[in-house]
This record gives structure tokens, C-alpha cells and sequence, in this order.
């Protein structure tokens, strides 16, 4: 199996910067995209940016021009760049990555880093 483990999430001000991290491992063959998604109370879990191997991104209209995604493919981590934070970007945030590995392709989530921007 292909394990995600995340970090950096905490408690920070509006305005100000978080940076997440997710490393991938496994028996990984190939990454093929790696991304971030988030949940908020009483909402659906949403993409917030995503990263190709060839390292072309795409991000959510909410987040354009705050937050930076990128991957160190050496290393299969992706990390999410957050700075000037606001209240509603709240979430817990996931990582989600797929590839193939020793077994076959997979497709594999992180267990959620919680993010809390205070106004």
C-alpha cells in the first residue's frame, strides 16, 4: 500500500502563511499527480490545487494568487504553500496522490492535517 502522511497544519491569524507537506511511500513506481483538497464543517470535500509529474498546476478560483502548490519528485512529497490566510480557508486539508507501485496503480489519501485561520 501507498501511505501519504502530512504535516504543517496549525492554528494561525488571518493574513498570515502556513506551509503543508505530504511525503509519499511504498514500493512507488511512478507519481503521476499529487494534490490538496479540503473539507470544512457541514461542506464537501473540494480540490484546492493539483500538481502534475511534468509539474503543471491548477488551482481552485479561491485560492488563485495566495497558495503555491508544489512537488519534490525525489523525494515523492508535495507541499501546499498558504499565505495570506482568511477565516474561510478553515478546513481540515487532504492529500491525495496516484501512481503506480509495485502491485498495481493506486490511489491514495493522507489522514487530514487540520488548518484554523482565526479572524
Amino acid at each position: 500500500q501507498v501511505q501519504l502522511v502530512e504535516s504543517g497544519g496549525g492554528l494561525v491569524q488571518a493574513g498570515g502563511s502556513l506551509r503543508l507537506s505530504c511525503a509519499a511511500s511504498g514500493n512507488i513506481l511512478t507519481i503521476n499527480s499529487m494534490g490538496w483538497y479540503r473539507q470544512a464543517p457541514g461542506k464537501q470535500r473540494e480540490s484546492v490545487a493539483g500538481i502534475t509529474g511534468g509539474g503543471i498546476t491548477n488551482y481552485a478560483e479561491s485560492v488563485k494568487g495566495r497558495f503555491t502548490i508544489s512537488r519534490d519528485n525525489a523525494k515523492n512529497t508535495v507541499f501546499l504553500q498558504m499565505n495570506s490566510l482568511k477565516p474561510e480557508d478553515t478546513a481540515v486539508y487532504y492529500c491525495n496522490a496516484e501512481g503506480l507501485y509495485l502491485v498495481g496503480p493506486f490511489n491514495s489519501w493522507g489522514q487530514g492535517t487540520q488548518v484554523t485561520v482565526s479572524s
